[in-house]
């Protein structure tokens, strides 16, 4: 039998909306989208090549410094591989349910020997109350792949969220930068896990009421 592979993100799909991810997992019937904008991305590229400046310096970013616990971890090649979903080795498997989930991982500090995964967040405005909780799924999971590894993490994880305050001359953009510490489980990402993997060998299930795309074909269907 073929394993099941997931990432953070499908957990979050199946999250969002149990129907969408079985029709993506077992039909491959993506969701729609459109153009996906490239400014996130190349945002993340600029983030990463600045908080490593700090790393090969043995300091944090003067952002960050004094808001998160512990340093930047300085393995750079071992952050490398982990960085890319094509070549990362943190991984979860359950053999008994022939299923593993992997992903990659922006960033990672270190204290005491506890590893605790950063990850980049950009918006376009200021933190709303709880915008976080989309993201504690995918936190989770970083910890459990972690620890799977046998890297030793202290229940905990940050999200550091950037987003733009004004643009100076000479077009440079000043951005504001908050962490926020999160309170991971790793007991929460192995259940979300198998129960995204044993829906798969399910009939299609209901989809989420709130999921728009769901509505969006309810809505046509009986329109037409």
């Amino acid at each position: 039998m073929t394993k099941i592979r997931l990432s953070p993100s499908a957990l979050n799909l199946f999250l969002d909306c149990p129907r969408c991810f079985w029709l993506e997992k077992v039909k491959g019937i993506k969701r729609p989208r459109g153009i996906f904008p490239s400014l996130p991305g190349g945002m993340d590229s600029v983030i990463k090549v600045y908080f490593d400046s700090y790393r090969i310096k043995g300091e944090l970013p003067p952002e960050i410094k004094g808001k998160v616990e512990g340093e930047l971890i300085p393995e750079t090649e071992t952050l490398e591989k982990w960085r890319s979903w094509r070549s990362t080795d943190l991984c979860f498997e359950d053999k008994d349910i022939n299923a593993s989930l992997s992903g990659a991982l922006d960033d990672c500090l270190a204290e005491d020997g506890f590893y605790i995964p950063l990850d980049y967040k950009t918006r376009g405005y200021e933190l709303k109350v709880d915008s976080e909780n989309y993201y504690q799924a995918q936190l989770d999971c970083y910890c459990l792949m972690l620890e799977s590894k046998g890297y030793r993490t202290k229940g905990l994880a940050y999200l550091a969220y950037w987003w733009p305050l004004e643009v100076k001359e000479g077009g440079i953009v000043k951005f504001h930068v908050q962490p926020l510490k999160i309170k991971t489980d790793i007991t929460s990402a192995k259940r979300i896990f198998k129960e995204a993997v044993s829906s798969l060998s399910l009939e299609i299930p209901q989809s989420s009421p709130e999921c728009e795309y769901c509505n969006l074909v309810s809505e046509r269907k009986e329109e037409y």
